[in-house]
């Protein structure tokens, strides 16, 4: 089964001592990531892309209701964009995250890369506009 083959990696990394030297809250960081989320240390660390800096009045506005949402909507943004909703074991300041424009002004929904931790946000002039269609993307986005 899936679980034996975890469990036999599991302990051929960890056999012996190896296990004693760690905490079971240790091994679900490792494993599971960090459920606190500061998206301060993620804006610090965004790279912007394709005409974007973080100057830019869309990515402000982006900012500004990033850290308005829920902390439900949050963790529903990042695993829109990322693909899990938990951070690294280190934090969101130790992740590669890119902002790019996605086109000017439209009604088209934000994407993003999972993989590549990349998300893909139009130019939208006003921050209402910005706000609406981010939380549709994240409140209808399936794996």
């Amino acid at each position: 089964s899936q679980f034996d083959a975890f469990r036999s990696g599991f302990m051929l990394c960890l056999q012996g001592k190896g296990l004693s030297l760690v905490r079971p809250q240790e091994i679900e960081l490792l494993i599971c990531g960090n459920p606190y989320l500061d998206f301060e240390e993620l804006e610090r660390v965004t790279h912007y892309e394709d005409g974007y800096t973080e100057e830019s009045t869309t990515v402000l506005h982006f900012w500004e209701v990033i850290h308005a949402l829920t902390m439900e909507e949050q963790k529903r943004f990042l695993f829109f964009a990322t693909g899990s909703d938990r951070a690294p074991p280190r934090g969101l300041g130790t992740m590669q995250f890119t902002i790019s424009r996605a086109g000017p002004d439209s009604d088209r929904l934000p994407s993003a890369h999972t993989c590549f931790n990349h998300f893909l946000l139009p130019d939208y002039q006003c921050k209402e506009k910005l706000r609406r269609l981010l939380v549709m993307a994240i409140e209808n986005a399936e794996g």
